[in-house]
């Protein structure tokens, strides 16, 4: 079985060398490289392709949100996690609508690292505890949010079956096995549940979900 390949982004030394210590001993994870910050993140995603990026969320030169996207217009199949000393929802919310998939505080155990790389790596979304609790709140008491005006009736029954599974973190492939559908059917109900919500990121549609009682975190 091939290895999960990780690459670390985080501009303090010492922490990027204990999580690739700790990271390294992990059977089936292999730490493939390290950056200080987002400025080479093409460069160094071109050439180790990695398919896991542990992304701190507050950096020089170039912080993790933006170095999120480029990673994702370059390599849209490279999963990301956040990994922050801080819990705050903007953080959460604009890297998760950046496109990455895991958000972990820094204060979380490391096993919550480990589960974030392996959800991440089979294309599920995952947040710590901290985070996960930020979401619901956020979703909760976000009363100005397009998500209140959204018709009930708006999404199909299938749709909001497609829903509740992206929100899941089931892939394409996992959703169409389970609903018994073709991956391309899949793809079809994603794109126009996102058109017909004008929402374009899993963290968004979580939100949404969670609002209409079709999901929970």
């Amino acid at each position: 079985m091939s290895r999960t390949r990780v690459l670390l982004v985080d501009d303090h030394t010492m922490l990027r060398e204990a999580l690739g210590f700790m990271l390294s001993k992990e059977t089936g994870l292999e730490v493939v490289g390290e950056l200080g910050d987002g400025s080479r993140i093409e460069e160094v995603i071109t050439q180790l392709q990695p398919d896991v990026v542990v992304m701190d969320v507050s950096m020089p030169n170039m912080n993790g949100i933006d170095a999120t996207r480029k990673i994702l217009r370059l390599a849209p199949h490279t999963g990301v996690v956040a990994l922050s000393a801080f819990g705050y929802k903007q953080f959460i919310v604009e890297m998760m609508s950046a496109g990455a998939l895991a958000y972990v505080v820094k204060s979380a155990a490391s096993e919550q690292l480990r589960r974030a790389i392996a959800s991440v790596a089979q294309g599920h979304v995952y947040l710590c505890p901290e985070s996960a609790a930020m979401m619901v709140a956020l979703a909760c008491a976000d009363e100005s949010s397009l998500l209140n005006h959204v018709p009930e009736g708006h999404l199909g029954k299938r749709e909001r079956e497609v829903l509740r599974l992206i929100c899941q973190g089931k892939s394409s492939p996992e959703i169409g096995s389970e609903l018994h559908i073709a991956i391309s059917t899949v793809e079809v109900h994603r794109r126009n549940i996102m058109g017909k919500l004008d929402i374009h990121s899993v963290a968004e549609l979580t939100k949404y979900a969670i609002r209409r009682g079709l999901t929970h975190i």
